[in-house]
């Protein structure tokens, strides 16, 4: 009961357009600094490369969601174009991820269409790759309709799958050949459009990644459950499937230990690595998810 509470209460403070604008003027506070890369390209690109010299490779994020004019949406845009020749420039190992709410989604279809087919294009300019990530699920169709049109033009762009949802079988299933990023889910779901109970859920995502790597397609499972992880190794071995098919993903900051035991055992590791100073909402939703992650506010909070 106090965990879900608890759940609650960040999730709805995470959409709380005050808090996330003051939070642009406070710095990286309450401890958000353990899991947010920096507020600037450098800073980031920094921490990309400290991780690359440990056998992790990265994918960067930009935080940012939810713009209401076309002014921020395109500044947006141009910050990921920016992001992409950062990292080409320095050579490091690293992806982009992006959201589309913050490339214009609620404002325009076709113009956050124009935004990523500019970020798609200049990410395979460097032969690099687009993730676009997977937000609430009012916003799952549309997703799919952009990646569907991009992937007509593009093969280096792909997206994120969310186990809870009723729908992601499918999608799954759909999408065999694109390569997908494979989560349980961090938004507030109604029953309507989602399982509600963690067993439902883990279920459900065992199933679709074992659905993606039967089709062949390359597979992220980006968990930090061990017993999930632990499974995935005995599924890849019994059905002979290549390590060079899959990888794990794991969010900056948190099980650095199991990121590198991983990466001994051979795996490849992929560390999502988010920046900016709009930060409080990604923050936020990484404390409902897990009660043990409000550790981080804490020893944040006291230590400064």
């Amino acid at each position: 009961m106090i965990e879900t509470i608890s759940k609650n209460f960040f999730l709805r403070i995470s959409e709380s357009k005050f808090l996330n604008k003051a939070a642009r003027k406070w710095g990286l506070k309450f401890g958000a600094g353990q899991v947010v890369a920096g507020e600037t390209i450098d800073s980031a690109i920094k921490k990309v490369r400290e991780l690359n010299d440990k056998g992790l490779v990265c994918t960067l994020d930009h935080l940012g969601e939810f713009v209401s004019s076309k002014e921020e949406a395109s500044e947006a845009t141009q910050y990921c174009i920016d992001t992409l020749d950062a990292i080409a420039k320095s050579g490091v190992e690293c992806n982009l991820s992006v959201k589309m709410t913050q490339l214009g989604l609620d404002i325009d279809k076709d113009f956050c269409l124009n935004n990523m087919k500019k970020i798609v294009s200049t990410a395979k300019k460097y032969d690099n790759f687009v993730r676009i990530d997977m937000e609430d699920s009012p916003r799952c169709q549309v997703t799919m309709d952009i990646l569907k049109e991009l992937r007509k033009e593009y093969d280096n762009v792909g997206t994120v799958i969310q186990a809870y949802l009723f729908r992601s079988q499918k999608d799954v299933e759909d999408l065999a050949g694109v390569p997908l990023r494979l989560v349980k889910g961090a938004y507030k779901e109604p029953a309507e459009v989602a399982f509600q109970e963690k067993q439902e859920v883990d279920k459900n995502y065992l199933k679709i990644i074992q659905t993606h790597l039967l089709s062949g397609s390359y597979t992220a499972i980006a968990s930090h459950d061990h017993r999930i992880i632990e499974k995935v190794k005995e599924f890849v071995e019994s059905e002979n499937i290549s390590h060079d098919q899959f990888e794990f993903q794991m969010l900056y900051g948190f099980r650095n230990e199991l990121q590198l035991s991983l990466v001994k055992e051979g795996y490849k590791v992929r560390v999502y690595v988010p920046y900016g100073d709009d930060w409080f909402g990604y923050f936020m939703r990484r404390l409902a998810e897990r009660p043990q992650n409000v550790s981080f506010a804490f020893k944040g909070f006291f230590s400064k």
